[in-house]
């Protein structure tokens, strides 16, 4: 049977065909689809972990117990899953376990674009991509079946043109579970200094299977057409090069780590000139040029994505004209959903000047006009970390006008760790968790403080005011975010103290509980003085007429919160039905 699916959709189908038993993972696009797909099939146990150094060893885990075992993430994921790989490149598996990493060339939603093909090399595991939906679905099964027979996790490369597109994939069953059973062998195990030396002889030696296995692998195939141009190419790109280069040969590498480099040394013997396509860093290219094989240089840009188009430019053709819609559309700059929760915070935090540690979530766009609340933003958890730095540089001078900010999810994926160095070496920071009961900005997925599992089902809830207590914080503080006068009277009293204290916001995401949505509020046009007070919260449902000079309210966005009129000084703003 064939449908049609996105690679995400594909990698869950395959995760389900190779008989995965166990898949815990991370959200973060382009990624999380994967999993959500996969809690739809009953025969996989799946699930949420608070970040994807947990994920990958609950993964290891599974697979130590003999099971396939999956995990996903994006690619700043795999920077926080690093210590657990370079390890269990040592280790090895027991039952099958592999690693999807999604790249985001372009940063669609990501803050940088690093290019996960040199984790393959660093870890000396092998890395498999795809380029198609099927393929998506194929290499996954292949995956396991590569990392049983040489005892290795194996990482697949996917990236968000990929993940999010769709094609034909031709539907198979699922085989046979894998059940090797728990593996007892603390030589291979147990990674003490004297194994450990032993281990990386056969990680060497692996690698060496490695690359004669790939020389012989369905996963490379050569196409020959021309022999004027030889292409070598991988992933997504392949399917550039097609459509752009149609009469070029192509080597099309399935396994981009270890490349085989003999079948790449026969395939450029039979062309007269040899290039390597790749988005991203010149990975492949640099691997061609280290083993002394002739390459044609492309005036190719390292940064982006590539396209069709762009690759027809780099080879000097003719670009194909695109048929561009004349239709004018308003500009949609990024911002906080109406009724978002985070900014009533924001709207205090602004009017009391303070500079804000930020960190990776929706409360991001807190940087934007008007409220210009974020002043860095790092990575998850960067931001519980570096305002301690901050009170530290300054001996404390800082702390009076510095807060840390970063959402619960966030919190419990790497900021907490931050929290524990600030009580232990004697901080005095102000941290404010923003606990809107959802990991937002990558889709809604559930965490450890929401009090369900990725497949609803009810669970323990973190209290957070309960676990920094715990931890040492005498100064903690519920506030609701909606309630500015308080947000300021709290933060104003918090940042002076020679303490460290605890902030947390106490608003759902409406996306989270829509029984917070109530009726709209609209401007009562005879007492607005055209103020502007009400458009400085940044709320999408506020506009302005600029030829009556007045605000009004899109009612159809409004969520009835009840910010706005906290900031009206002219009871100008009112409630649907309220008397």
């Amino acid at each position: 049977m064939k449908r049609v699916l996105s690679g995400n959709e594909a990698f869950a189908r395959g995760a389900f065909e190779a008989a995965v038993k166990v898949v815990s993972s991370y959200p973060g696009t382009p990624s999380t689809e994967i999993t959500e797909n996969i809690k739809f099939y009953d025969e996989i146990y799946s699930e949420w972990a608070p970040n994807e150094k947990v994920a990958f060893e609950v993964a290891l885990g599974a697979s130590l117990a003999g099971k396939r075992a999956l995990t996903c993430m994006k690619h700043v994921g795999l920077n926080v899953a690093a210590d657990p790989l370079m390890t269990a490149s040592y280790t090895g598996v027991n039952g099958g376990m592999v690693v999807i990493v999604a790249d985001d060339p372009n940063m669609y939603s990501s803050q940088n674009e690093q290019d996960s093909r040199h984790y393959a090399r660093f870890a000396k595991v092998p890395m498999l991509e795809p380029s198609d939906s099927q393929e998506a679905k194929d290499y996954l099964i292949e995956a396991f079946k590569i990392s049983e027979e040489f005892c290795t996790p194996v990482l697949v490369r996917s990236c968000t043109r990929l993940s999010h597109s769709k094609t034909v994939v031709e539907l198979g069953e699922r085989c046979a579970e894998v059940d090797l059973g728990l593996e007892n062998n603390i030589p291979k195990w147990v990674m003490v200094p004297a194994n450990a030396r032993k281990r990386h002889i056969v990680v060497e030696d692996r690698l060496k299977k490695l690359t004669d296995f790939s020389y012989s692998s369905n996963l490379n195939k050569i196409e020959y057409k021309s022999k004027n141009i030889g292409i070598v190419c991988s992933g997504i790109v392949y399917q550039y090069v097609k459509e752009a280069l149609p009469d070029a040969s192509i080597l099309k590498l399935g396994m981009v780590y270890p490349i085989s480099i003999d079948l790449v040394k026969e395939f450029s013997e039979k062309v007269d000139k040899l290039y390597v396509v790749e988005e991203l860093d010149k990975f492949i290219e640099n691997e061609l040029k280290a083993a002394g094989i002739k390459v044609e240089s492309l005036n190719r840009d390292v940064c982006g994505e590539l396209s069709v188009e762009k690759v027809r430019e780099l080879f000097g053709e003719e670009t194909v004209a695109k048929e561009v819609s004349q239709l004018s559309l308003p500009n949609r700059p990024p911002n906080m959903c109406p009724g978002c929760s985070h900014r009533g915070i924001f709207y205090a935090i602004n009017r009391l000047k303070l500079f804000v540690v930020g960190d990776i979530g929706c409360y991001t766009l807190g940087l934007l006009p008007p409220l210009s609340a974020i002043n860095s933003t790092v990575c998850m958890g960067a931001s519980v970390s570096m305002t301690h730095g901050i009170d530290k540089a300054s001996d404390g001078e800082y702390t009076k006008k510095v807060v840390g900010v970063i959402g619960d999810s966030t919190f419990l994926h790497t900021g907490v760790n931050g929290l524990m160095n600030i009580i232990y070496n004697k901080g005095f920071s102000t941290i404010i968790i923003l606990d809107n009961r959802i990991t937002g900005m990558t889709g809604h997925q559930p965490n450890p403080a929401t009090g369900f599992t990725i497949k609803g089902e009810p669970a323990p809830k973190i209290d957070f005011e309960v676990l920094v207590r715990a931890m040492g914080v005498k100064n903690v503080y519920k506030v609701d975010p909606f309630n500015i006068e308080e947000c300021m009277e709290v933060l104003k009293r918090e940042v002076e103290k020679k303490e460290p204290s605890v902030i947390i916001t106490t608003r759902p995401c409406i996306f989270a509980d829509r029984s917070v949505i109530s009726s709209p509020f609209y401007v009562d046009v005879e007492k607005c003085t055209g103020c502007k007070a009400c458009t400085k919260i940044g709320c999408p449902a506020i506009l302005w007429d600029e030829n009556k000079r007045q605000a009004y309210i899109d009612e159809t966005l409004c969520t009835g919160c009840g910010l706005c009129p906290k900031v009206c000084r002219f009871d100008a703003i009112h409630q649907r039905g309220e008397k």
